[in-house]
């Protein structure tokens, strides 16, 4: 899997298509050119609304933003549209095929995850798998990359029960790494590179993936048929969410997602982008073609590329092979983070590596496309910011109008001051025409919803389909604020030189201590205090035209902390509101799953600590050991001191008790990597038998 130059590459490396497929120009026409065409109304509108006097550099800057920030929505209105009348001609699925020729690697990658819950779907899936008839195709891994001891521990435990529920037919396999280098792509790139030979695919999922039998069967058929397909990624919908946060995210992705998904395939047709999971991937051209560089310089912009999937996407689209979405595809899905904390420290980590694109966009070989995806994946993070600088623009015009002189007698000779005026009607009508560019794509997926009967009845109904949606609109509309000044810290971190890390995300209900959050968002809510004191001093209208921003940031705190409570994600469930399909009548692989977890959460796998499991079960100590690599040979001169330190108190203790209390996590690790301390580790009694010995 040779690494990648983004400086250059050859045009007679890009492979010739078996198939030639038709670029969908007119779709690429309509989007882009009325995007453009509105951006441009809209900026004129803009200059109009500051125009009836002469305009003052302040004005051409808020003309500047406004046309910055309308753009982002004019591409995504007009994107929709597409999306919208291509559902609207929504044709059934083929049926289901009922041979395969190729074999096809099922790979979850896992870091740090509860094992109750990543083991109970990977079974839900074989048995989906099986009951196509077509599991002989499939091999199954779990790449580890977990590096709490515990966590690496409960997944061999839960790997060997695994493999004893489903029997001998069912080929599945678990690897640990003990350095995990490059992430998770790093994680792919070791099993392509060791095990990668041996598949056509691999379908790559995440530790919240769920996917049908049919949908997973679907994907490897569509990519047998399509020899120029390098990968083809699904639509994951958001299911098995409770708080209402969740509940919120679960019903926007469903009204409203395949609105926009359907329209981004369309234009973008055999140059589409990958999402890192949910995917089937060309295992052979994937490995030839997406090596991950190394950025120069130190992170947050250097170092590994943290938004992985956009670049490897790119790569493989400039070798020639093509990269596209089935939207319409059934029995795809993901979980969302359960409160808008839990979606920011996630955002903080993408934002970062969307950001890290900016070294990427201009890589050599790159098709417009390609670039595209990159630009929208960037300003998606970037917008905050600007909107940001539009606000404050804003209130400094408004701020100089009120307070600040004129000058009468300028240099230039006029007759009248130069003076900040507005055409406020004009301003109005540029605001509702706005609002509505920014809703419509909503509004195409509620009115989609609401033709399609069987998705409207499984919602509540119609009516209660429009009130969710109004409701949903207020909460995004408060959320908002917040999440703007969440993400323009963060763009503002990352310039000034701060990288992140790599936590798991926390997939599981609940909600975060209330100390917690009002350390998080005591800034968010100070600052829309002093914007609401500062706006109605200035002037009534400008805290008027203000309100709906200094409302979701004054209320900040308390939005949060509703935002992870279960308990309200359930009433309004119970009222039969945000209800989705999925959630009325839940998929049968969703039903199985959780019932698997529960099952799999009786065994305590998660709950055990790692040197006491070891320590008390000989046969997992010795399956432990035959999974480990071979040790590395340390170079004379070379000290790992935790190492040096574990071995130390393996030697000191007198029962294992003692040897609890002595590793700390790093420690532990070393001696789970090492037979010989493995060993002594073995030979240790517990305490209450050293005493009785005595």
């Amino acid at each position: 899997m040779p690494v990648q130059s983004l400086s250059q590459f050859p045009r007679s490396q890009r492979r010739k298509p078996v198939r030639p497929r038709r670029t969908p120009w007119l779709a690429r026409l309509f989007v882009f050119a009325c995007a453009f065409a509105l951006t441009f109304w809209g900026a004129n509108e803009m200059y109009r609304v500051v125009s009836i006097s002469k305009v003052t550099p302040l004005q051409w800057a808020l003309v500047a933003l406004f046309t910055i920030n309308f753009s982002w929505i004019a591409l995504a209105f007009t994107s929709a549209i597409v999306g919208f009348v291509t559902l609207l001609r929504r044709r059934a699925q083929k049926p289901l095929p009922t041979r395969l020729q190729a074999m096809t690697a099922v790979v979850m990658p896992v870091y740090n995850e509860a094992t109750a819950r990543v083991f109970a779907s990977l079974q839900a899936m074989m048995e989906e798998i099986d009951a196509t008839g077509l599991v002989d195709n499939f091999d199954f891994f779990i790449l580890s990359d977990s590096t709490q001891p515990d966590a690496w521990i409960a997944e061999e435990r839960a790997f060997y029960a695994l493999r004893e529920r489903m029997g001998p037919r069912f080929r599945i396999y678990y690897r640990h790494r003990k350095r995990n280098i490059g992430r998770k792509a790093g994680n792919i790139e070791d099993f392509v590179t060791r095990w990668g030979g041996g598949y056509e695919h691999m379908l790559v999922l995440d530790a919240d993936s769920l996917m049908t039998g049919p949908c997973i069967v679907r994907l490897a058929a569509a990519m047998e048929a399509d020899p120029d397909s390098g990968i083809i990624q699904s639509l994951p919908l958001i299911i098995n969410r409770n708080t209402l946060f969740a509940r919120l995210q679960q019903f926007a992705a469903r009204m409203y997602g395949p609105v926009i998904a359907t329209g981004l395939a369309v234009w973008s047709g055999r140059e589409g982008n990958y999402w890192g999971h949910n995917a089937i991937i060309r295992t052979r051209a994937f490995a030839a073609h997406c090596g991950m560089p190394t950025l120069s310089g130190k992170p947050p912009f250097g170092g590994h590329i943290l938004s992985h999937d956009f670049v490897e996407a790119a790569l493989i689209r400039r070798a020639g092979w093509t990269v596209y979405m089935l939207p319409e595809l059934d029995g795809s899905y993901e979980e969302s983070p359960p409160s808008l904390i839990d979606l920011a420290t996630r955002d903080r980590r993408w934002c970062q590596g969307n950001l890290q694109h900016s070294r990427v966009i201009g890589a050599a070989g790159f098709t417009w496309p390609t670039r595209q995806h990159f630009a929208t994946g960037i300003f998606s993070y970037l917008a905050s910011p600007f909107w940001l600088a539009q606000l404050v623009v804003g209130i400094m015009l408004v701020l100089q109008t009120r307070y600040v002189r004129p000058e009468y007698f300028s240099k230039d000779f006029s007759l009248f001051p130069a003076w900040p005026r507005f055409d406020a009607e004009r301003a109005l009508q540029l605001f509702l025409i706005t609002m509505g560019v920014l809703l419509a794509p909503k509004l195409f997926g509620l009115i989609l919803a609401l033709i399609e009967g069987a998705v409207r009845r499984a919602s509540g109904g119609g009516f209660k389909l429009v009130v969710s949606s109004i409701f949903e609109v207020i909460m995004s509309a408060l959320m908002a604020p917040i999440l703007m000044l969440i993400q323009s810290g963060a763009v503002f971190q990352i310039v000034a030189g701060r990288d992140t890390g790599w936590n798991p995300q926390r997939r599981d209900d609940g909600s975060i201590p209330f100390k917690d959050i009002v350390r998080r968002h005591r800034g968010h809510t100070a600052f829309g205090l002093f914007a609401g004191i500062s706006a109605f001093m200035i002037a009534p209208s400008l805290f008027g035209w203000m309100s709906p921003t200094i409302v979701g940031l004054v209320l900040a705190i308390p939005i949060s902390a509703a935002s992870g409570q279960l308990s309200l994600g359930l009433a309004l469930k119970r009222a039969g509101l945000l209800l989705t399909p999925e959630e009325t009548s839940a998929p049968p692989i969703a039903s199985r799953a959780n019932a698997l977890m529960r099952e799999f959460a009786a065994y305590g796998f998660d709950d055990a600590n790692a040197i006491r499991a070891i320590h008390g079960d000989p046969l997992l100590r010795a399956r432990h050991e035959a999974m480990l690599p071979a040790a590395d040979r340390r170079r004379r001169g070379e000290i790992d001191r935790d190492r040096v330190v574990a071995e130390a108190k393996v030697e000191d203790a007198e029962t294992i008790e003692d040897l609890l209390e002595w590793l700390h996590p790093k420690e532990t690790m070393v001696v789970l990597h090492e037979r010989a301390l493995l060993g002594l580790l073995a030979s240790l009694p517990a305490r209450d038998q050293a005493m009785a010995a005595e």
